[in-house]
């Protein structure tokens, strides 16, 4: 009977929302990252982009609203690069676990927040931080557009992947702590091995003044280590493949995907890791 209902669900949005194969179309070849997914995948995740463009709201900040063309392309692009995430999930398994976002806020530029923070001394810092995104648990996600226009290569930059792995974060929590919830097969031990590796060897980088393999924004806080990592697992898997292969892999078991192995041949060598402000 259940299997019933979700047929007759799915066959009753194809009748009211016909899907847009040419917009979707358009939307992949904007962006490498989604002209890079083989068809069979490509035709899943736009289905589900499709639907979750229908299930969340997509606001547009007013100055943004009034001189920026947002098409069906870009909204599409948009809800794609956040449901890649979930690509190797069901259905269940992806509504389950993006139940906390009702909403997408684009803003028109970085933004600021007034930060208030104790260090390991109990000394209070308050400081103004630049972001390019944001959210919490039942708050929207927020990015900021530029951000979202540098989003979408295989540069190891994705503001919408880093704003949604802290959703996938906060299944379990009020907070981003690096620990989702996770599947039966992956041991919570083991998670923390494995990031705790990758924490120590970034931390061990910046000791010593040394370049860090990855966005040294991963050294900052555990749920950012997390979000960072989940950027360059999708946008950068060679490299993260390279620095940190348990914890590729580790990642890979979680997402049930494997993006190094649809990583177009780059041109050209791929540049640093560069620091953005992501929350």
């Amino acid at each position: 009977m259940l299997g019933h209902l979700k047929r007759w669900r799915a066959e009753r949005f194809a009748a009211r929302h016909p899907f847009p194969e040419a917009a979707w179309a358009e939307a992949r070849s904007r962006l490498p990252l989604l002209a890079a997914l083989p068809e069979a995948q490509a035709a899943s995740l736009g289905q589900r982009a499709w639907q979750f463009l229908h299930a969340k709201r997509l606001s547009l900040h007013p100055t943004l609203a009034e001189s920026t063309p947002f098409d069906l392309p870009a909204q599409l692009a948009l809800a794609a690069q956040a449901c890649l995430l979930t690509l190797g999930w069901s259905d269940e398994e992806h509504r389950e676990a993006f139940a906390n976002v009702h909403e997408v806020l684009i803003l028109p530029d970085a933004f600021q927040r007034q930060v208030e923070e104790m260090d390991e001394f109990g000394v209070m810092h308050e400081y103004v931080d630049e972001r390019a995104g944001e959210t919490s648990h039942q708050g929207p996600v927020v990015v900021a557009f530029p951000d979202l226009m540098e989003s979408g290569d295989f540069s190891g930059f994705n503001v919408l992947i880093h704003e949604f792995a802290h959703k996938l974060d906060m299944g379990n929590s009020l907070d981003v702590d690096g620990f989702p919830p996770l599947p039966a097969d992956i041991d919570p031990r083991e998670w923390h091995r494995v990031f705790m590796g990758v924490w120590e060897n970034l931390q061990a980088h910046l000791e010593r003044g040394d370049p860090t393999p990855i966005d040294d924004y991963a050294a900052t806080h555990p749920g950012e280590c997390f979000a960072v990592c989940c950027e360059a697992f999708f946008t950068a898997p060679d490299l993260l493949h390279d620095a940190y292969p348990a914890l590729y892999a580790l990642l890979g078991r979680y997402f049930g995907q494997d993006p190094l192995a649809r990583l177009p041949a780059l041109a050209e060598e791929r540049p640093a890791p560069q620091h953005h402000e992501r929350h």
